[in-house]
This record gives structure tokens, C-alpha cells and sequence, in this order.
């Protein structure tokens, strides 16, 4: 009988299915529940969901805390630098290497970093029409349902190991 790494079609073996259709399904479930909270752009639950769910569990859940950390303080520092200054490369430069400097000062991973990064990124950087304190509450509350829905998905199907691994 061959094992799970043998059983091909096109190359693809069971888990490489499995593994897509988690991810896909863990996906479409952030989409939804962010379209059902009416965040304006609810494809950033997705999009976060998706980098969750390829990891296992126990990785998902520390990388999650230092990526919601992250994404809490990219969106803190978008809404004040916005709120306070215009936004230009040199204000987002600034932000990005506060940032920087400050996760380092919390003793937070580059996990917090770069996902405070990103997040400064598209709160700071994207034309919008809200105040900066809506625009960063919605990209944190889009992250933070795609990061809890991956991590939940991760629990509830975790991924299997291939054999001899």
C-alpha cells in the first residue's frame, strides 16, 4: 500500500490535496465572516488566514500572538501618524523604523515587526476616506478574524505530517 507521499495524481500527493482544501475552506470562512462585519476590505482576513493556515497548530498559535501583537501596533502607529502628519515616504519611513525599534524594545519576534510593518503600510499608504482611527481599527479587526480563524481551522483540522517526518 502506498503511503500518503507515494499517492500522486499529477504530482500531487493526498496531503498537498488536504493541505489546499483546508486552506482554501479556512479562506472563504475569514471572507465571510468579515464581509458579515462589514469591513471594507474583508480580503485582508483572507489573505491573513491563508499565511496562518500554513503552519501547524502549535507554531500558528505563538507566530499568531506576535502577529496580532504586530498588527496592533501597525495599526496604533498609522492612525496616530495620520492623524498628526501628512502622509509621504518620509512619514511611513519613520514609521516603519519606529517600528522597528520598538518591537526590538518589547522583545518582540520579526513576526510583530513585519506584520506592523504591513499593516503601517496600508493604513498609511492607501487612500481612503475615513478618519485614521476607522481605517486602522478595520484593517485590525480584518487581520485579527483572518488570524483567529486560522488558528481555530489549524485546531480543529490540524495538518498531518507526512509519514518519516
Amino acid at each position: 500500500m502506498a503511503d500518503a507521499r507515494n499517492s500522486t495524481w499529477l504530482h500531487v500527493s493526498k496531503l498537498d490535496l488536504i493541505h489546499s482544501a483546508r486552506t482554501a475552506i479556512g479562506g472563504s470562512i475569514s471572507l465571510e465572516i468579515a464581509r458579515l462585519l462589514k469591513m471594507p476590505e474583508a480580503y485582508w482576513a483572507a489573505i491573513t488566514t491563508i499565511i496562518v493556515m500554513q503552519s501547524t497548530l502549535g507554531a500558528a498559535l505563538t507566530v499568531s500572538e506576535r502577529r496580532l501583537a504586530g498588527t496592533a501596533l501597525g495599526s496604533v502607529m498609522g492612525a496616530l501618524l495620520l492623524a498628526y502628519l501628512p502622509s509621504n515616504v518620509f512619514v511611513f519611513t519613520a514609521g516603519v523604523f519606529v517600528l522597528g525599534l520598538i518591537c526590538a524594545s518589547l522583545g518582540l519576534h520579526r513576526v510583530a515587526f513585519r506584520f506592523a510593518g504591513i499593516t503601517l503600510a496600508i493604513v498609511t499608504l492607501a487612500a481612503y476616506h475615513n478618519p485614521a482611527w476607522v481605517v486602522a481599527l478595520h484593517r485590525f479587526t480584518e487581520v485579527s478574524v483572518g488570524i483567529a480563524v486560522g488558528v481555530v481551522l489549524t485546531a480543529v483540522w490540524p495538518e498531518q505530517e507526512p509519514p518519516g517526518e
